[in-house]
Formats: structure tokens, sequence, C-alpha cells
């Protein structure tokens, strides 16, 4: 069972937030929430589910857009004063770094990210996304606005009994490096875009 730790303040470049730690001893990772303003009124709340990407969130690459995604939904929550954004560690779509890297050599090979995964022994994506109930809960939350491209995300949360009241789309910019990856996200797994000229 999930076990919440301890919170804490993070200031940012955004405004600060408050940041929470979380345990699953049983899988052995470590999760956090950060979150602004009274996430337990009861009203919806603006939310991101973010997964773990080193490479994207830390490095900047431009393979992926989950750093820029991540960076808006902390600016998005600002501007509201009010959000939450839970985030997993499950790097690269919950097969780990090293396997990412992996992943990552056959894509420079020719692969889409899907048919890496595939080829690495994985499924298109591993993530679990059950941790986000007891998360919730401990911050007060029923009702989200969820900062999302991924119906899986909101189908997750929904099957936990959450309130997903609306989908906000979280769009960011396509470019030469990762134009095929977010078209093997919309065509593969269903993401919602709007539009991925580079």
């Amino acid at each position: 069972m999930l076990r919440y730790i301890e919170s804490s303040k993070l200031p940012t470049r955004w405004g600060t937030f408050d940041i929470h730690g979380f345990e699953d001893p049983f899988k052995g990772k470590e999760h956090i929430a950060i979150t602004m303003g009274d996430c337990g009124s009861g009203e919806p709340l603006l939310t991101r589910i973010h997964s773990e990407c080193l490479t994207g969130d830390a490095l900047g690459s431009l393979r992926c857009d989950c750093g820029e995604q991540l960076h808006e939904a902390m600016k998005r929550i600002s501007e509201e004063g009010r959000g939450a954004i839970l985030y997993l560690r499950q790097e690269g779509r919950g097969i780990g770094l090293v396997n990412k890297i992996r992943a990552y050599n056959l894509q420079d090979e020719g692969a889409d990210t899907v048919e890496a995964n595939e080829r690495l022994g994985f499924g298109a994506d591993m993530r679990d996304y059950s941790i986000c109930e007891p998360m919730l809960a401990h911050l007060g939350v029923k009702k989200v606005q969820l900062m999302t491209n991924n119906p899986r995300k909101i189908n997750a949360l929904i099957e936990l009994g959450i309130d997903v009241v609306e989908r906000k789309p979280l769009q960011a910019d396509s470019n030469p490096h990762n134009v095929q990856y977010l078209s093997t996200k919309a065509g593969k797994l269903g993401h919602l875009f709007e539009d991925l000229s580079e």
C-alpha cells in the first residue's frame, strides 16, 4: 500500500508549491505530488498525471514532449492558483531508464516508440495509474480537470472512482526530433492532438 512520508515547500520559477513524498514499499518506488492552493475544497482540481522522464524533464531532450508538458502544467497551476501534479516514477512508459535508452537506439535505426518497446519484449505502454487514487485521496481530491492528451489516463482515473469533469489539452510544439514520436502516440496509442506539423 502506498505510504505518505512527508511534505515541504518547493519554490520554483512558477511560484511556491507544496511537495509531498510517497513510498510504494512493494515496488520499491518513491512518487511525489506537487500542489498549490486548497486541493481539498471539493471543487474540481486542475490536475496533471506525469510519468517521470529524466531525459525530457531534466535534460531538455527534444525526442519527446514530456518536459514541455510538465512545465506548462506548472505554469497553468500557478496562473490558476490551485492544482496538483502527480509525478510518478515510471520512466519510459514503465520500462525504465536504461531500457528507454535501448529503445532510443532502436528508434535511431527506424523503429517507432511502440515497435521499439515491443522488440525489447515490453508492451507499448507498461504504466500503472492505480497509485493515483491513494495520492489524490491523501490530498482530498475527488474531482479533477485533467491536463492530458491521453484517453488512457482519463479511463484509468474513472475506473479508480475519480470524477474527471473535464479534459484540458496539454500539447507541446512538435519539432523534427519528436514529430514521429508524437505521430505514433496519436496513431497507435490514441493520444488526442490538434496538429502535428513541424
